[in-house]
């Protein structure tokens, strides 16, 4: 196994991600299987870390401390390598946000919570699958209420108040709303 390694780079993986305790016991399983791995706090810290590491591959949460999006993050790495698999992680998925993570240069997009099987295994199916079945589903209001709110507020940047405003609803029926739907 030792010639393995010695013979094929290290993986390098980036995580950013503002919970300390969750990117520690990434960061810990990742290491496990023969990354080497850096941890950005967030997107100030994003730049320190990328001075002296380059990852192949990142894993970035959605929603970072103080109400910055990972999305910017997203931005920033793929354009400093495009070739790097980037995985968004998120509890507040919807569809606007998981698009502008494609968008943006991500190679997939998973909801929390996500264990480092999921992840890896997102790292392997960077390219589309044309044979995914399309299923009809009917599409209720209320998911497309919870779909249209969340489009808001990453456009918002996570601004409760602002979102509330933009959709023309009063701040705490947004974050009753908000509060029912959250994924933990």
């Amino acid at each position: 196994m030792s010639n393995e390694n010695a013979t094929s780079p290290p993986r390098r993986l980036l995580i950013v991600e503002d919970d300390a305790a969750f990117a520690r016991t990434l960061t810990r399983s990742f290491e496990r299987r023969g990354y080497e791995v850096r941890h950005a706090g967030g997107q100030a810290d994003l730049e320190g870390v990328l001075q002296d590491f380059s990852p192949g591959y990142a894993v970035v949460d959605l929603k970072l401390a103080g109400g910055s999006s990972g999305l910017a993050c997203v931005q920033a790495l793929h354009a400093r390598d495009p070739k790097m698999l980037i995985v968004v992680l998120t509890g507040y998925a919807s569809i606007a946000t998981a698009v502008e993570a494609i968008k943006l240069g991500a190679c997939h997009y998973l909801a929390k919570p996500s264990n480092t099987d999921d992840i890896e295994a997102a790292f392997g199916r960077a390219e589309g699958n044309a044979e995914v079945g399309l299923g009809e589903r009917p599409t209720s209001i209320k998911t497309l209420e919870w779909e249209r709110i969340h489009e808001v507020l990453a456009e918002t940047g996570f601004n409760v108040s602002e979102t509330a405003r933009r959709l023309g609803m009063h701040r705490r029926t947004l974050a009753r709303k908000l509060g029912k739907q959250q994924v933990k």
